[in-house]
């Protein structure tokens, strides 16, 4: 008979576990989310490459095995054609060049259906040893559920771009982006919670203020990651590419010529750059302020460790942000500068969890 490991809730209501357990489900949680680390870059890459509007179809039992004759292929690659993609912008491709752009597609789709194996398989045997309790297991169900609809955004976003234009709706583009990014936030807090527990007591004053504004810096990150996937929806990227200036300018013109008002932080490109960059430096300047008053506080060798990785990643992925524009986006570097955005969010989640419950060193 398997004996269930003692456990404790925190204040948010995840249960942590105290035993032996702790460590494999980290490890199966940290593979799911080094999968969808990998799955947000495969994404960028097929939005990229212009290669996610190739599988016409969305067949999430069906769809596993992909054309296994030339019969096959030749059916996929006709129905390609009757969309606005193929006549807007590939007219004339030929059957291979049409290959190159569907398994890109087809990748990103069977790497997820990979992901949801992988969560699902382990997560039901160690619900049967006993190993997940109660309240632990409630999140990671609403997790998986979580997943199985953003499955669903992914195809809703797909069917945007199958209408009148071969271009994807910028808004489903973003909502796709950020739920992946919550999807793995929430799972790597999981991991932190089973890796190391929060030392019990009220943290000091100046943690706490650190932490605060350690939470800031995620809740910052986001918004900027929402912004950039606007952007990249849009197309923005290929707009006004010179930095600091825009148009020899600061701030460009024309970024309220929409109405309403409101509009233009969605719709206007020039705006919607604008608002990009101007995060991008709030949340550096933010991370440097972090990282100067971590001084004033005693913090334990993680919570500094984590300090330090913050702001060095801060730094490079400004400098990736800056080089992707000046280029005028090359595929290799944006896909960097995505991969590069869910390395910083990881570690401002990261530091914020250390900072909780720091207590004063004696």
């Amino acid at each position: 008979m398997t004996r269930s490991p003692s456990s404790a809730s925190d204040p948010k209501g995840v249960t942590v576990l105290h035993s032996t357990p702790n460590r494999p489900l980290a490890i199966w949680l940290s593979i799911c989310c080094g999968m969808i680390f990998v799955m947000v870059v495969l994404g960028g890459v097929t939005r990229l490459t212009h290669s996610g509007l190739s599988m016409v179809e969305w067949k999430p039992v069906t769809g596993l095995l992909p054309p296994l004759g030339e019969e096959e292929w030749l059916n996929i690659f006709d129905k390609y054609q009757e969309f606005p993609e193929y006549w807007e912008t590939n007219k004339g491709m030929d059957l291979e060049e049409f290959k190159g752009i569907f398994w890109l597609e087809y990748i990103h789709r069977l790497w997820g259906r990979a992901i949801g194996a992988v969560f699902l398989l382990p997560f039901v045997c160690f619900l049967v040893k006993g190993w997940i309790g109660r309240k632990l297991g409630f999140h990671l169900a609403g997790i998986f559920l979580l997943g199985g609809l953003q499955g669903l955004l992914g195809w809703y976003m797909v069917q945007s771009g199958l209408v009148d234009r071969p271009d994807v709706s910028h808004y489903r583009l973003a909502a796709h982006l950020v739920a992946a990014f919550a999807i793995y936030g929430y799972i790597f807090w999981i991991i932190l919670k089973l890796l190391f527990p929060v030392p019990g007591g009220p943290p000091s004053s100046a943690a706490a203020g650190l932490k605060r504004l350690a939470t800031l810096i995620v809740v910052i990150i986001f918004v900027t990651v929402l912004s950039g996937a606007l952007m990249a929806g849009l197309g923005a990227g290929m707009a006004y590419n010179t930095f600091p200036l825009m148009e020899d300018r600061l701030v460009p013109e024309g970024i309220f010529d929409m109405s309403p008002w409101s509009l233009n932080f969605f719709e206007n490109v020039a705006t919607v750059q604008f608002d990009h960059r101007v995060l991008a430096i709030v949340t550096f300047i933010t991370v440097l302020f972090l990282w100067l008053r971590r001084h004033h506080s005693a913090l334990s060798g993680r919570a500094v460790r984590a300090i330090h990785a913050l702001a060095i990643m801060v730094l490079f992925q400004v400098v990736l942000g800056i080089s992707t524009l000046l280029l005028f986006v090359p595929v290799s570097l944006a896909a960097i500068h995505q991969a590069g955005a869910l390395v910083l969010f990881t570690l401002a989640l990261w530091t914020t969890y250390e900072l909780r419950g720091q207590l004063p060193q004696r």
